[in-house]
């Protein structure tokens, strides 16, 4: 069902309740197609099997090891002299 923006926040849970019993319910802005408010079954499983940023993030590729070699060698004062 699509709602128009005024309708979705006047009747929000109405809106919440219907996408959990009738599926994903479409929020419009000038007859445009803005949000889309979704169970969170539907969420769920929309979103299942597909990895994290952090699973994206660890997968990224091996440093190269005069890299990471540098990371691990440098120096933990800071480069600056700071004062507070």
């Amino acid at each position: 069902m699509e709602w128009q923006l005024q309708d979705a926040k006047n009747q929000f849970s109405k809106v919440v309740q219907k996408a959990r019993l009738e599926g994903p319910q479409v929020v419009t802005v000038r007859g445009q197609r803005t949000a889309v408010v979704l169970s969170a079954r539907d969420y769920d499983a929309l979103r299942a099997g597909r990895p994290t940023l952090v699973d994206d993030l660890l997968s990224g590729p091996a440093w190269h090891n005069d890299f990471s070699e540098a990371v691990t060698e440098r120096s933990r004062t800071p480069s600056r002299d700071v004062a507070f």
